[in-house]
C-alpha cells in the first residue's frame, strides 16, 4: 500500500473507532440531541430534508449513531413518505461511499495478499458467489453494525453489484422504523411488537447468516484436493 493509502486508511480506521464509541458511549446524549433536533428540522421545510439526507448519509458511512434511532428521528421530524425517501437515499449514498473507500484504498493491500494464500483465495472467492445473499443476510443481522459491514464487504471480493442489491434488505426495517416516528411524533415511545418483529427478524438473519458463513469457510480452508 502506497503511503498515501496508507495514511487515508489510518484516518478512517480512527474515525470508524471513535465513531463506534460514541455510539456506545453517548447513545443517551446522542438520543437528547436528536430529539432537540427534530422540532428544528420540522421548522425548516425542504432544508430539513437536505440537512437529514446528509446525516443520514454520514451515519451510514462512519456509524456514530444508531440506524434504528435515526429512523425513528426521519419519521418524527418529515413524516413516513419524505422521512423514508430521504433516509433510504442517505444509507445507499454512505453505503456506496463506505464499500467505495475500503475497495480503493483497503482492498488492493488485502487482494495482494489473498492472492498468496490459495485457501484464503478460494474463500474469497466463495463469498463472492453468494453475493447479495449473503450481503442480505448482513444487513438485516444485528451482529454487525452497519457502516462496518459496508468496510468489509467492500474488502471481499462481493462485486458492487450484489453488494448494491443485498443492501436493499436494510430498507423494510428502516420503514418501520420511520413509520414508528411517524405514528408516535417521538424519539422515546416504545412500541414492543415492533421491537419484537424486528429483533425476531434480526435472530432468523443471524442464524442463517453464522451456517452459511460456516458452510463457505469450511469450504474454502479445505484442502483443494480434499
Amino acid at each position: 500500500m502506497n503511503p498515501t493509502r496508507l495514511k487515508l486508511g489510518g484516518f478512517i480506521l480512527l474515525l470508524l473507532l471513535a465513531a463506534l464509541a460514541v455510539s456506545i458511549i453517548g447513545r443517551d446524549e446522542a438520543t437528547r440531541h436528536l430529539t432537540m433536533l427534530v422540532a428544528d428540522l420540522r421548522a425548516l421545510g425542504p432544508l430539513g430534508w437536505l440537512l437529514f439526507f446528509a446525516l443520514q448519509a454520514l451515519v451510514a458511512l462512519i456509524g456514530f449513531l444508531p440506524a434504528s434511532l435515526l429512523g425513528i428521528a426521519a419519521g418524527a421530524a418529515l413524516g413516513l413518505p419524505i422521512g423514508f425517501a430521504v433516509s433510504s437515499l442517505g444509507i445507499i449514498i454512505g453505503a456506496l461511499g463506505a464499500f467505495a473507500l475500503a475497495r480503493s484504498v483497503f482492498r488492493p493491500a488485502i487482494a495482494g495478499f489473498v492472492a498468496r494464500h490459495n485457501r484464503l483465495a478460494r474463500l474469497d472467492a466463495l463469498l463472492a458467489r453468494d453475493g447479495w445473499k449473503l450481503v442480505c443476510l448482513l444487513r438485516i443481522s444485528p451482529i454487525m453494525p452497519f457502516s462496518l459491514t459496508s468496510y468489509a464487504l467492500g474488502l471481499s471480493a462481493i462485486g458492487p453489484g450484489a453488494y448494491m442489491l443485498g443492501t436493499l434488505a436494510s430498507l423494510p426495517a428502516l420503514f418501520l422504523y420511520v413509520w414508528l416516528g411517524a405514528l408516535t411524533s417521538s424519539l422515546t415511545t416504545q412500541t414492543p411488537t415492533i421491537h419484537i418483529l424486528l429483533l425476531g427478524i434480526g435472530l432468523i438473519a443471524t442464524i442463517a447468516l453464522t451456517i452459511r458463513l460456516g458452510q463457505i469457510t469450511a469450504r474454502g480452508l479445505r484442502s483443494p484436493q480434499a
